[in-house]
């Protein structure tokens, strides 16, 4: 086997279909059973993400105009424009893992890896082994792959969503931010007809977590702009502590992480989708270009991932950590929030 991609999201399906067009014998895995569900997302991406992903048209549900940022009890500050599309992440999966196999790559639904030897040779849950050429792993802010070459994603957020009716037709984002949200934010997505409600805490909180979506459902019901029925409960965890040196050697075996598992998450936002669908495709090229022999293709994949990511990464990890050592307020919330200009200001 040429390359092996342990995952089938965003990251590892896009992986799959690069190496496989470049003519190379691919398997990709996913520990799930049908690729994208359960859905553990948001499903907000930046409307740029359409130029990497052509056919994103048919994964669209609804498209965001703006931002409207909620501090504390402060009456909402609106951004606009603030382009994105709110996606069918199952739809999307889908297809993506459809034009992996169209491109020649093997792609095998329900089939968990549990454990990696030094030599790169992959041990699967039915005791099967695949010994790849590459390994790439997008498997998620837990990586085996990442585990095995000392690469951990340490400090993560975890997440819990409601989607609900939304009563009144939007267009924006709504964020709210709040020293009752500790290390991350709440948030009302509207998609169509219904809205995702959730938020995201620092893992230490995750107690508190259920408590805090319950308050904010409520309090958007009370308001008359969400229904109290609950249609799906989601969540997971997300990678906030920045881009992890993705690559590395299990004996004569290179190893590339992307998406999740190279801790390409914005430590802020917490979006991922459109830096996993960009790392995975570089990783299949790198995959392949290591497999034709060229020697420094790990580096430059390391290197080219550092020039697309590395500065507003760096920058989202600085605000993460100032806003954890201030004494809390609306000056430092807003300062660590994406939609305000004193984020993107470095202080004199």
């Amino acid at each position: 086997m040429d390359v092996l991609v342990l995952g089938l999201g965003p990251a590892g399906a896009r992986a799959a279909e690069a190496a496989a067009r470049r003519g190379l014998r691919v398997l990709a895995v996913e520990r799930r059973a049908e690729a994208g569900r359960p859905v553990q997302c948001a499903e907000l991406v930046p409307a740029s993400i359409g130029a990497e992903l052509p056919g994103l048209a048919s994964s669209v549900r609804q498209a965001i105009e703006a931002m409207d940022t909620f501090v504390e009890d402060d009456a909402p500050d609106h951004a606009h424009p603030f382009p994105g599309r709110m996606i069918d992440r199952l739809e999307l999966d889908a297809r993506l893992v459809q034009a992996a196999a169209a491109a020649g790559a093997v792609c095998r639904l329900a089939t968990a890896a549990r454990a990696i030897r030094a030599d790169g040779c992959v041990t699967f849950a039915d005791g099967s082994r695949v010994a790849p050429r590459v390994l790439v792993g997008a498997d998620g802010p837990r990586s085996i792959a990442g585990r095995a070459i000392g690469r951990v994603n340490r400090a993560l957020v975890e997440t819990r969503q409601v989607t609900v009716p939304l009563l009144r037709p939007h267009d924006a984002t709504d964020i709210f931010l709040s020293g009752g949200i500790p290390g991350g934010y709440g948030w009302l997505f509207p998609k169509g007809a219904v809205a995702h409600v959730g938020a995201g805490v620092d893992e230490a909180h995750a107690g508190r977590l259920r408590a805090i979506v319950d308050d904010l459902h409520a309090r958007l019901s009370a308001e008359g702009r969400v229904g109290r029925e609950r249609l799906a409960l989601t969540g997971g965890a997300i990678p906030v502590g920045g881009a992890l040196r993705p690559r590395g050697l299990l004996g004569a075996t290179p190893v590339l992480l992307a998406g999740d598992a190279a801790g390409l998450a914005n430590p802020v936002t917490g979006a991922g989708i459109a830096a996993a669908v960009h790392s995975g495709w570089l990783a299949g090229e790198a995959a392949a270009a290591l497999v034709a022999g060229e020697r420094r293709a790990a580096t430059a994949y390391e290197e080219e991932l550092d020039a697309v990511f590395g500065v507003a990464l760096a920058r989202a990890a600085r605000r993460r950590r100032e806003l954890a050592r201030s004494a809390g307020g609306k000056t430092a919330l807003r300062r660590g929030w994406i939609a305000y200009p004193e984020y993107w200001k470095e202080k004199p």
